[in-house]
């Protein structure tokens, strides 16, 4: 679908509004403050500050909390000794925008206004136009702490909107943005800009396509054959340094920092002395026409290094908030925002990215939805300690209305896990949860996880194959005998089965965009 009939579709959805406002709480007539949410605690002195760092393609094996013996994260393994961790948290999505939108909203994929990666403009900069935008008016996360009284920012990926559009961090809540705007633009982690707030922040770097290979003819073991596309401003630690930078500028009132890494994402980038760390065998990437991404002489070492400075990055924030005394009063998470990729010469199999679990990024088996997930209060959260507790992103909105005294007057899908967090016994528990994914090749996929104390959770998943357009088979699992998703059990358990296949009807509404939609195909004729 061209770019301009794109725009046409979102505008007619908009002038009527009508589904979007049954599930996004969209108003045009009113504002976030009176028709969104209803502050219940005016109190802001003593509310704790909220750090949210999501990073992108993070597997839940890639980190030595999950039991990664390859790549270096002490600061996590940290995190996790003086924390919670999550057996069990889901993201949104498999993909990006997706994720990161059931995280903002509330909703998940059934009922969520972004049900996919759906790219406007292209690559370079001249064609910076983003994903589909929120809509004015969502309830998201950066309106529902602004009304708890805090200070937000977003520092880092965004993807839910591009440069100019309504999407935009500042039009979502967000009082301060620093970062990638639009998610194609963070294939390169050496861009020429990043955007502060609505405004083009120029970085040191000349601008390369992500996406190309090697020249032919060129020794792709030999380090020179590289320079060309290596550049010197690293956006990941501009990140980095800009959160610092933020801590202290609101260290004396509440502040909610939503910390968005674009790495571990393709392509594969990290300076040169932070890929040194790491003597790993290699099979340079990029020697032929058919990759993705630039090419990268020694991708496992750069995938760890990306990591690892991730992890760094970390450690720089804890140790700030301990120098500040900010320490005690601060609630940290960190997660990441699907399953790890192949993509860029990724190695999934050599760190053992999924864990023990099937499938990575674009799967809606537990490889590619089931997160690596810590959560750190000192004296609030016990220290070392892991729940089992079943939770996803459309859970983290209500939690953290929870926290800062908020009641929600629009629905959400989720429920808070605060008492989780406090170790309280007043938790609750869903029933059930749903994804489902969509391509632009017209591959649709759904997924439940059903509750069930006695036998073990069910999770059931089918794909639509194109032109197959009801009712294709399920496959079901039970997680806690078979957590890897390897015995197909839908034989011998059809009451599951058809249990399943009504969640997976009923637990979404129609999407405005037809590419979202189970019954549309982009060629119908095949």
């Amino acid at each position: 679908m061209e770019l301009t009939s794109v725009l046409k579709q979102i505008n007619k959805s908009l002038m009527a509004c009508g589904l979007i406002a049954a599930v996004s709480g969209c108003s045009l007539m009113s504002t976030p403050d009176k028709s969104i949410v209803e502050q219940t605690n005016l109190a802001t002195k003593n509310k704790p500050n909220v750090i949210y760092i999501i990073v992108d393609d993070l597997g839940i094996g890639d980190i030595e909390p999950y039991g990664q013996q390859k790549i270096r994260t002490p600061n996590l393994q940290k995190l996790a000794n003086e924390g919670l961790t999550f057996t069990q948290h889901y993201a949104g999505s498999t993909v990006c925008a997706p994720s990161r939108a059931a995280l903002m909203t509330g909703l998940h994929s059934g009922h969520n206004q972004i049900r996919g990666n759906y790219e406007l403009g292209g690559f370079s900069d001249e064609e910076e136009f983003g994903q589909l935008p929120l809509t004015p008016n969502t309830t998201t996360l950066g309106t529902v702490m602004k009304q708890a009284g805090y200070q937000t920012a977003l520092i880092g990926k965004w993807g839910l909107g591009g440069p100019g559009s309504y999407g935009m961090p500042t039009k979502q809540g967000f009082d301060y943005f620093f970062g990638y705007m639009d998610q194609k633009q963070a294939h390169n982690h050496y861009p020429t800009h990043l955007w502060k707030n609505d405004q083009w922040f120029a970085l040191n770097n000349e601008w390369v396509n992500p996406h190309q290979s090697l020249p032919e003819g060129v020794d792709p073991y030999d380090p020179q054959s590289y320079q060309a596309y290596l550049r010197e401003d690293f956006a990941q630690e501009r990140l980095t340094q800009d959160a610092l930078r933020y801590i202290k500028q609101n260290k004396d009132k509440p502040f909610f920092l939503y910390l968005a890494y674009a790495g571990p994402h393709a392509a594969l980038q990290a300076p040169e002395e932070e890929i040194d760390k790491y003597n790993f065998a290699e099979t340079p990437y990029g020697v032929n026409t058919q990759n993705r991404y630039l090419p990268q002489r020694r991708p496992r070492a750069a995938r760890a290094a990306m990591i690892s400075h991730i992890d760094q990055g970390v450690g720089q924030v804890q140790a700030l908030l301990k120098e500040l005394n900010l320490d005690e009063n601060t609630l940290i998470i960190f997660t990441s925002d699907n399953g790890p990729s192949k993509e860029g010469g990724a190695d999934m199999e050599f760190f053992d990215s999924n864990g023990p679990y099937r499938g990575y990024k674009r799967d809606l088996y537990e490889g590619g939805i089931r997160m690596p997930t810590i959560a750190r209060w000192p004296n609030k959260i016990a220290q070392g300690k892991t729940t089992e507790h079943v939770s996803a992103f459309w859970d983290v909105l209500p939690t953290l209305a929870d926290l800062g005294g908020v009641k929600l007057t629009t629905k959400t899908d989720g429920i808070s896990f605060l008492p989780t967090l406090l170790n309280k016994a007043n938790q609750k528990q869903h029933d059930s949860l749903y994804w489902e994914f969509h391509r632009p090749n017209g591959f649709h996929a759904q997924a439940v996880r059903i509750r069930d104390d006695i036998n073990g959770d069910w999770k059931a998943v089918r794909f639509f194959k194109k032109g197959q357009r009801v009712n294709p088979p399920v496959e079901l699992y039970n997680l806690k005998q078979d957590p890897s998703e390897t015995h197909n059990l839908a034989n011998l358990h059809p009451d599951i089965v058809k249990q399943a296949e009504h969640l997976m009807k009923t637990s979404r509404t129609p999407s405005f965009m037809d590419a979202w939609n189970f019954d549309y195909w982009p060629n119908k004729d095949q």
